[in-house]
């Protein structure tokens, strides 16, 4: 991310301020630490495709919460 904020420091402010959003953070350059990801988030290491990413959110969100072209999706 450009700017002083980074990936890890937005999944932060999103969890504590909007809880009910599911965070997943995508990066090729960097790894999370201990204490930079919320408790909730995923993270997938780049790089990965369309399917990779598919897979993972049926994985981590509940059916009712699939958008209709993900539950589509192969």
């Amino acid at each position: 991310m450009p700017g002083d904020t980074n990936g890890f420091a937005l999944a932060h402010h999103v969890a504590e301020n909007y809880p009910w959003i599911e965070i997943v953070i995508g990066s090729g350059h960097l790894r999370p630490k201990e204490g930079d990801m919320p408790d909730k988030a995923t993270f997938v290491s780049k790089p990965f495709n369309a399917q990779m990413i598919h897979g993972h959110l049926r994985e981590t969100l509940p059916d009712g919460k699939l958008p209709e072209p993900l539950k589509k999706a192969v």
